[in-house]
């Protein structure tokens, strides 16, 4: 066969495996049977690799999965990948449909859809070929898995029809049911840890680091939104029909409503049929068909306003409370965890849940044995809500709370005002001692990575170190030939089962330590001072701090009385300040840390006279931004001689709120009377004097 020959050949078959492709996994009406399609297939794999030179980047073959990829760059988004506002309430369904017909003067249509339970995606087109998918990440930018999502069926590597010179189209990749049974029954058999959802299994399939693998796990996607400069379409519904015809998987579980009856039918009907999909969903929703009228509504930092997620209720399963651990926190918090007969609930067994604290035990007037009725909140932590007291047996003990430390049998106790019980022997418990040291070297504080994955509990385990200072003690030889077979339950698999890691410190190990070590004594100074894991001081006071007073020793000789003058700090954490710093141990340990080179001071930083429009306020940020990251915005504040709060309190002038604000810090500020602002509304402030005056 020629050269010319062979090419014309390679057309045929892949336009011919193009068209077959689309007919299966977009159209579902398959015309050719699969021994048939491998027939195809495998002539077209023989005939690339016998001219290689003529196999392209489009071609069906791509699909089987290309060379390994060691890492996944982080891309920006040409357009923001915004959240939805999540609604598990009928009547906030109904406030969204009314406050957009308020709005809104002619009639408005509204685009039923599912919401997948899968991992978000955004595909990008250039003259109809596949040449980037993106995962959302932090909505601004995330990382790109081409390669890994071309071995997808149902996502077109080559467009069809008029499309247009460039679009992108945002997805959800999701395992189909009968991908994710088949993989476990595989694991099983091998005698691995089975996945816990069909969610968590697409996520970690889409990061793996060999496509080919990723195409053996057969990942289906679904598209749902187009995007470009100018779309030529009026309407939402418009613009997906025509995606369909350019090869895209577009749902066909969708419905065009014009009242909240119709929407309601909807949503009751799949809350109902869900389980009879081949796939997952959690929930609905709910778009502004016309494109002119989403304009006018507009969007937020957060969310955009013509479209809202109605998530089906929150499963709810009984079991049974077989007993309760309590663990140490490094600040020496005791936290009480129930053990549970092992239950499946919404994707993964269940076998532990929180109960928060004394008084949550004495509300609920938990027993041993009781049957308790749990929930996952949010669908993530699972939490008891109730108990069966029908069920309860005669002889049943109630669950009391402990008086000393389960690790160190220090008698417990507590602060006036606080519901937490605590262990006072910070410096002799092992659980707060390692703790503190995790904490210090973790990314936000020291960031000395090599020391992570048990590494540090190996090292406390043979006496090497019983506080952070003496981190910068160890030598080559007495981390060298380190090692703890350690076996612990990974309860992350469908069905938890016991697990054996070695930890072992070979050359290259010991070396990443010391070199990282010895690279921390450039960390700044705000970042040793949150490293230090001084009680109620965050990322943010910490960098208050370290601004307000320069170094060190004047935080340590600094009055209750000048700590509360610095805007922020209150007598709370001013007195934990205080309590840090009058212990002699502490200060030993931090004599001994700037022995070891570590940065305990900075210059103040100065105050710029111009464009300073937040000068006087106190601002504290919550959530994720669109157009900055939490650490640029609260550096934009800073810069403009504004004040950065971690919590909220009286002396809070605004609070600037992102997507997935804190909850808590929500209802404090609405307690408060604080008022809340989004991403757009804080930018008009800094760009005029007269909206910030009056905030």
């Amino acid at each position: 066969m020629t050269i010319d020959e062979a090419r014309k050949r390679i057309t045929e078959l892949s336009e011919t495996i193009d068209n077959h492709n689309y007919k299966y996994y977009v159209l579902a009406q398959p015309s050719i049977s699969d021994y048939d399609f491998d027939m195809l297939m495998n002539e077209l794999i023989a005939l690339e690799k016998e001219f290689p030179e003529l196999a392209l980047p489009t071609s069906p073959t791509q699909r089987v999965g290309g060379d390994l990829t060691k890492e996944f760059p982080t891309v920006k988004h040409r357009y923001p990948m915004l959240s939805l506002a999540n609604s598990y309430n009928r009547d906030e369904i109904i406030d969204f449909i009314k406050r957009i017909e308020k709005t809104i003067e002619e009639p408005v249509e509204f685009v039923c859809e599912l919401k997948f339970d899968g991992v978000s995606i955004s595909l990008t087109y250039e003259k109809g070929i596949l040449v980037r998918a993106v995962t959302r990440g932090d909505g601004t930018q995330g990382d790109e898995v081409t390669n890994n999502i071309k071995t997808i069926h149902s996502v077109p590597l080559k467009l069809r029809g008029n499309y247009p010179e460039f679009l992108e189209m945002r997805g959800e990749v999701i395992m189909p049911h009968d991908s994710f049974n088949k993989i476990n029954a595989e694991r099983d058999e091998l005698g691995m840890s089975l996945f816990a959802n069909c969610r968590n299994a697409a996520a970690g399939t889409i990061k793996l680091q060999d496509p080919k693998e990723t195409a053996r796990r057969r990942l289906d996607n679904f598209c749902y939104y187009m995007m470009m400069d100018n779309v030529p379409y009026s309407t939402h519904y418009q613009s997906l029909m025509a995606a369909k015809e350019w090869g895209f998987n577009i749902s066909p579980h969708m419905k065009v409503c014009r009242n909240i009856d119709e929407i309601e039918d909807f949503i009751n009907y799949w809350d109902e049929k869900r389980r009879n999909l081949p796939f997952d969903i959690d929930g609905i929703v709910i778009k502004v068909n016309s494109f002119a009228q989403r304009e006018q509504l507009g969007i937020t930092a957060k969310s955009p306003r013509w479209a809202i997620a109605y998530k089906f209720k929150a499963e709810q399963v009984s079991t049974k409370l077989l007993s309760v651990d309590f663990q140490v926190g490094r600040h020496g918090t005791i936290t009480p965890v129930a053990n549970l007969e092992p239950v499946f609930l919404a994707g993964t067994t269940v076998k532990r849940a929180t109960l928060n604290n004394a008084d949550f035990i004495r509300q609920l007037d938990l027993h041993y044995d009781d049957i308790v009725k749990v929930e996952k909140g949010g669908e993530i932590i699972p939490k008891i809500i109730e108990v069966d007291l029908e069920k309860r047996k005669n002889d049943s003990k109630p669950v009391e709370f402990i008086t000393k430390c389960p690790e160190c049998g220090t008698v417990l106790t507590q602060k006036e005002g606080e519901t937490a019980w605590y262990c006072p022997n910070s410096m002799g418990c092992p659980p707060q001692i390692k703790g503190r040291i995790e904490h210090f070297i973790s990314r936000k504080a020291m960031n000395i990575e090599s020391l992570g994955e048990g590494k540090v509990e190996v090292i406390f385990d043979n006496h090497l170190i019983n506080n952070y200072a003496d981190l910068y003690d160890l030598t080559y030889d007495q981390l060298y030939g380190l090692e703890k077979v350690e076996t612990f339950v990974d309860e992350s698999s469908l069905f938890p089962e016991t697990v054996t890691r070695k930890v072992s410190f070979k050359e290259k190990t010991v070396n990443n330590i010391l070199n990282s070590l010895i690279k921390s004594r450039e960390v700044p100074f705000a970042r040793v001072l949150y490293a230090l894991g001084i009680r109620e001081i965050g990322e943010t006071t910490a960098k208050i701090l370290a601004n307000e007073m320069g170094n060190i020793d004047n935080i340590i000789n600094a009055s209750l009385e000048e700590l509360t003058a610095i805007n922020t700090i209150g007598p709370t954490i001013a007195q934990s300040i205080r309590d840090f710093f009058d212990d002699e141990r502490n200060i030993h340990i931090i004599n001994r840390l700037k022995v070891a080179g570590l940065q305990f001071s900075q210059e103040k930083k100065a105050t710029s006279s111009e464009n300073q429009i937040l000068a006087g306020k106190t601002i504290v940020v919550s959530g994720v931004f669109a157009n900055f990251s939490r650490d640029g915005i609260k550096q934009l504040i800073e810069d403009l001689g504004g004040k950065n709060a971690s919590s909220i309190s009286s002396k809070t002038d605004f609070v600037v709120a992102g997507e997935k604000m804190g909850p808590e810090k929500k209802k404090k500020a609405e307690t408060l009377g604080v008022k809340i602002i989004d991403e757009t509304e804080f930018l008009n402030i800094i760009n005029n004097p007269v909206i910030s005056s009056e905030t």
